[in-house]
């Protein structure tokens, strides 16, 4: 088939995605960007999701914030020792800020220790 030829998850019209050249431009970007990058994304779906944002409660759902906390949390956990103390030390904390917002969003709070992400970062007081 060639790259005109429509597929079932290309319609037509579209230009098939140039893996090779993707691959290449990953492989230029350090290691320490791509965490650091998946890490303000995930900060800044989080903070959607707490309705931290203009549109505010429109956005809001503490489930998905959980979520996205907690996985934030672990990807820090996980790579604070690949990515320094000069990018893991802010990314640390707008994790709390989160993990507080979290705190303050709930009706019922979690008791210290058990919000999302405390089981990477222990308990957040707020």
């Amino acid at each position: 088939m060639s790259d005109a030829t429509p597929t079932p998850e290309q319609p037509a019209g579209e230009q098939a995605p140039d893996f090779d050249a993707m691959a290449r431009d990953i492989a230029e970007v350090p290691a320490v960007e791509v965490i650091v990058t998946v890490a303000v994304n995930l900060m800044s779906a989080a903070a959607v999701k707490l309705g931290l944002t203009e549109d505010g409660d429109e956005h809001k759902d503490l489930d998905e914030a959980r979520k996205l906390v907690h996985a934030l949390a672990g990807l820090l956990d996980a790579g604070a020792t690949e990515i320094s103390s000069f990018h893991a030390a802010p990314l640390r904390d707008g994790l709390k800020s989160l993990q507080l917002a979290f705190r303050e969003a709930s009706v019922v709070p979690d008791e210290p220790g058990r919000g999302p992400g405390e089981k990477y970062t222990g308990p957040v007081y707020g």
